[in-house]
């Protein structure tokens, strides 16, 4: 005849009633298997149980498509860093050139500058397109000069054509060009540790360093578009025919990839989806 008894916890609390041959130590480990097979069930095993689906320290969970997307956008904002550092590392922001036969009707002198250096360049008539009124374009071979503005160093005005430029707004554009590297290296940083520590959090700040970084590159070329005003208004004894070039263009293609990666990141750091608010769902019964 079997005999009833009762198990009891380490608190002194009745559990259930027990068979013979258990002892109370045995419950502790039917506890811990239970446990250990809800954990396996829920993937949170110590056997790679998360590594499709991995849970981050606010609680979200980042999945392997969201993950995809970070990527995705993240590369549409290298693109944009790289036009940036095209455009500010080269000179051509703005060709100037005078008639071609202002000189002499064998050459002819163009220029074109950026925001850290100007060059003149000789070029031969010969080689000009004879419908062109002005010399250049300066991508023509031809005996090229260029020296570093000293904005930066001794604070002096550069002359080209007998005209001054405005220090000013060349170092207000440079500064603004400057910052927007800085918003951007700082961008990519917290895209980095949002992929690596999987904190969603970081896609917040990433997004708003790159529209800013967007924005301040925008801002760059509009400063820069006034200081070439202001410095053809300068003296008016040379003629000066003038236009933006592709420097410019690379920049400006710049900052609207940038702007677009940063709204990219704005919406995928929402906690709802903006095309389901937007857009719902219908049931297939309605």
């Amino acid at each position: 005849m079997w005999s009833t008894f009762f198990v009891t916890d380490e608190e002194g609390r009745t559990v259930g009633p027990g068979v013979p041959g258990m002892s109370a130590a045995a419950a502790p480990g039917a506890g811990q298997g239970a446990g250990g097979l809800t954990n396996l069930m829920t993937g949170r095993s110590t056997f790679g149980g998360n590594k499709r689906r991995r849970t981050t320290s606010t609680g979200h969970v980042m999945s392997e498509a969201q993950e995809g997307k970070i990527k995705l956008a993240f590369f549409v904002a290298i693109v944009g860093v790289v036009l940036t550092v095209l455009g500010l590392g080269t000179e051509f922001w703005v060709e100037l050139a005078p008639a071609k036969n202002f000189y002499n009707n064998q050459t002819c002198l163009t220029a074109h500058y950026g925001l850290w250096k100007g060059c003149t360049k000789t070029l031969w008539v010969s080689d000009i397109d004879p419908e062109r009124e002005s010399c250049g374009p300066a991508e023509l071979p031809g005996e090229s000069n260029c020296t570093s503005f000293k904005f930066f160093t001794t604070g002096e005005n550069a002359v080209i054509f007998q005209k001054t430029t405005q220090k000013n707004l060349n170092v207000a554009a440079a500064m603004l060009a400057l910052f927007s590297l800085f918003l951007m290296v700082m961008g990519a940083i917290c895209i980095t540790m949002s992929l690596s520590k999987e904190i969603i959090f970081f896609l917040k700040p990433a997004s708003i360093c790159f529209i800013l970084s967007g924005v301040l590159v925008l801002l760059s070329v509009m400063v820069f578009h006034q200081s070439v005003l202001a410095f053809l208004a300068s003296d008016h004894t040379v003629p000066l025919h003038h236009e933006l070039s592709w420097s410019v263009s690379c920049i400006g293609c710049a900052g609207a990839v940038l702007i677009i990666g940063g709204i990219l990141f704005l919406l995928l750091a929402l906690p709802y989806s903006p095309w389901q608010r937007c857009l719902p769902h219908k049931d297939s019964s309605s």
